[in-house]
């Protein structure tokens, strides 16, 4: 019966490189990664979509709570823009047309942007 090697972690090939009549054995540095940007989505104000509309927007697709959604409709409608979150940038743009699309099929004007974070 042929005995099992315990498996050992995984790791990086290492890289021979030759220095003088050695060879020195090297791992590749790893470069740091950096978080990625952040978009953060934005309902702009406009006279025509109920506000009812937008707390349901909010509610579906940015999973607030009522109270929470009427919050930020209440400050589209009285400074002219809310923003509804913070994401990476496909999502905030995939939720921009979910917005727009919703927007559309159900008569309204209401328009939503994707704005990087600062």
């Amino acid at each position: 019966m042929a005995s099992k090697t315990p498996k050992q972690p995984h790791q990086p090939p290492v890289n021979p490189q030759r220095q003088g009549d050695a060879v020195v054995a090297t791992r590749p540095r790893l470069q740091p990664t950096k978080p990625p940007a952040m978009h953060q989505v934005v309902l702009l104000n406009d006279d025509f979509t109920p506000m009812e509309f937008v707390v349901l927007v909010l509610q579906e697709f940015f999973n607030k709570d009522r109270e929470t959604a009427t919050s930020i409709m209440l400050k589209v409608h009285m400074e002219g823009r809310g923003i509804c979150g913070v994401y990476t940038r496909d999502i905030a743009q995939t939720k921009v047309e979910q917005v727009m699309e919703a927007a559309r099929s159900s008569g309204h004007p209401l328009q939503c942007v994707s704005e990087p974070v600062e």
